[in-house]
Protein backbone atom coordinates (compact mmCIF):
# COMPACT_ATOMS: atom_id res chain seq x y z
CA UNK A 1 0.00 0.00 0.00
CA UNK A 2 1.73 3.20 -1.00
CA UNK A 3 1.55 6.23 1.68
CA UNK A 4 -1.30 8.24 -0.90
CA UNK A 5 -3.43 4.83 -0.49
CA UNK A 6 -3.05 5.00 2.95
CA UNK A 7 -4.00 8.91 3.77
CA UNK A 8 -6.83 8.47 1.41
CA UNK A 9 -8.18 4.95 3.97
CA UNK A 10 -7.67 7.45 6.62
CA UNK A 11 -9.17 10.19 5.02
CA UNK A 12 -12.17 8.21 4.28
CA UNK A 13 -12.46 6.48 7.83
CA UNK A 14 -12.24 10.16 9.67
CA UNK A 15 -15.60 10.72 7.40
CA UNK A 16 -17.24 7.57 8.92
CA UNK A 17 -15.86 7.58 12.16
CA UNK A 18 -18.15 10.52 14.02
CA UNK A 19 -21.06 8.60 12.71
CA UNK A 20 -20.15 4.96 13.91
CA UNK A 21 -18.55 6.39 17.38
CA UNK A 22 -22.65 8.50 17.80
CA UNK A 23 -24.38 4.71 16.56
CA UNK A 24 -21.97 2.99 19.35
CA UNK A 25 -22.68 6.02 22.17
CA UNK A 26 -26.59 5.50 21.57
CA UNK A 27 -26.29 1.90 21.52
CA UNK A 28 -24.62 1.83 25.10
CA UNK A 29 -27.09 4.45 26.14
CA UNK A 30 -29.77 2.31 25.24
CA UNK A 31 -27.89 -0.44 27.03
CA UNK A 32 -27.30 1.08 29.97
CA UNK A 33 -30.74 2.39 30.72
CA UNK A 34 -31.76 -1.27 30.15
CA UNK A 35 -29.50 -2.65 32.75
CA UNK A 36 -30.26 0.41 35.40
CA UNK A 37 -34.25 -0.34 34.91
CA UNK A 38 -33.41 -4.39 35.62
CA UNK A 39 -31.67 -3.20 38.25
CA UNK A 40 -34.57 -1.23 39.52
CA UNK A 41 -36.53 -4.41 39.34
CA UNK A 42 -36.45 -5.66 43.19
CA UNK A 43 -34.04 -6.53 45.16
CA UNK A 44 -30.61 -5.33 46.10
CA UNK A 45 -32.16 -2.47 43.91
CA UNK A 46 -35.69 -0.64 44.61
CA UNK A 47 -38.66 -2.73 44.35
CA UNK A 48 -41.52 -2.13 41.76
CA UNK A 49 -44.70 -0.25 43.33
CA UNK A 50 -46.48 1.11 39.71
CA UNK A 51 -43.28 1.10 37.34
CA UNK A 52 -43.51 4.81 37.10
CA UNK A 53 -39.55 4.79 38.41
CA UNK A 54 -38.46 2.38 36.27
CA UNK A 55 -39.80 4.00 33.37
CA UNK A 56 -38.57 7.32 34.25
CA UNK A 57 -35.14 6.59 33.46
CA UNK A 58 -34.05 7.24 30.24
CA UNK A 59 -31.18 8.10 27.47
CA UNK A 60 -30.27 11.06 25.44
CA UNK A 61 -27.69 10.74 22.87
CA UNK A 62 -26.46 13.76 21.16
CA UNK A 63 -23.94 14.66 18.60
CA UNK A 64 -21.03 16.56 19.58
CA UNK A 65 -17.73 17.77 17.29
CA UNK A 66 -15.59 14.75 16.37
CA UNK A 67 -17.42 12.28 18.39
CA UNK A 68 -21.14 11.81 20.46
CA UNK A 69 -22.18 12.06 24.26
CA UNK A 70 -24.98 10.29 25.68
CA UNK A 71 -27.12 11.51 29.06
CA UNK A 72 -28.68 8.54 31.11
CA UNK A 73 -30.71 9.55 33.70
CA UNK A 74 -34.21 10.22 35.85
CA UNK A 75 -36.03 13.32 36.56
CA UNK A 76 -37.64 11.49 39.18
CA UNK A 77 -37.61 12.81 42.26
CA UNK A 78 -37.07 9.56 44.33
CA UNK A 79 -33.90 8.80 42.49
CA UNK A 80 -31.21 9.93 44.87
CA UNK A 81 -32.69 8.50 48.07
CA UNK A 82 -33.26 4.81 46.36
CA UNK A 83 -29.55 4.80 45.32
CA UNK A 84 -27.83 6.17 48.53
CA UNK A 85 -30.03 5.62 51.12
CA UNK A 86 -31.84 8.79 53.16
CA UNK A 87 -31.67 9.06 56.94
CA UNK A 88 -33.65 12.01 58.19
CA UNK A 89 -36.27 14.68 58.07
CA UNK A 90 -37.69 15.37 54.25
CA UNK A 91 -39.14 19.11 53.79
CA UNK A 92 -43.02 17.64 55.32
CA UNK A 93 -41.51 16.68 58.76
CA UNK A 94 -41.40 12.91 58.33
CA UNK A 95 -38.36 10.86 59.72
CA UNK A 96 -36.68 7.89 57.44
CA UNK A 97 -34.38 5.16 57.95
CA UNK A 98 -34.32 4.60 54.10
CA UNK A 99 -31.55 1.88 53.72
CA UNK A 100 -29.66 2.49 49.95
CA UNK A 101 -31.15 0.18 46.83
CA UNK A 102 -28.44 0.78 44.86
CA UNK A 103 -29.42 0.10 40.60
CA UNK A 104 -26.93 2.40 39.33
CA UNK A 105 -23.82 1.39 40.52
CA UNK A 106 -23.93 -1.86 40.01
CA UNK A 107 -24.37 -0.76 36.06
CA UNK A 108 -21.29 0.90 35.96
CA UNK A 109 -19.12 -1.65 34.86
CA UNK A 110 -21.60 -3.04 32.45
CA UNK A 111 -22.25 0.35 30.79
CA UNK A 112 -17.84 0.67 31.18
CA UNK A 113 -17.41 -2.13 29.09
CA UNK A 114 -19.98 -2.08 26.48
CA UNK A 115 -18.83 1.15 25.50
CA UNK A 116 -15.43 0.14 25.33
CA UNK A 117 -16.38 -2.50 22.95
CA UNK A 118 -18.62 0.42 21.10
CA UNK A 119 -15.92 2.29 20.37
CA UNK A 120 -13.88 -0.80 19.14
CA UNK A 121 -16.32 -1.24 16.94
CA UNK A 122 -17.13 2.14 15.58
CA UNK A 123 -12.73 2.29 14.92
CA UNK A 124 -13.13 -1.35 13.09
CA UNK A 125 -16.34 0.41 11.13
CA UNK A 126 -14.37 3.65 10.34
CA UNK A 127 -11.60 1.51 8.94
CA UNK A 128 -13.21 -1.46 6.94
Amino acid sequence: MTPDEIADRLDHAADRLPNAIYKGVAHTGVLGQARIRGNASGRPGPNVISGDYRRSWHSVPRRIPYGAQCTLGTEAPQGRRLEFGFTGTDSLGRNYEQPPFPHVGPAIDFITTTFHGQMRLAVAEALA
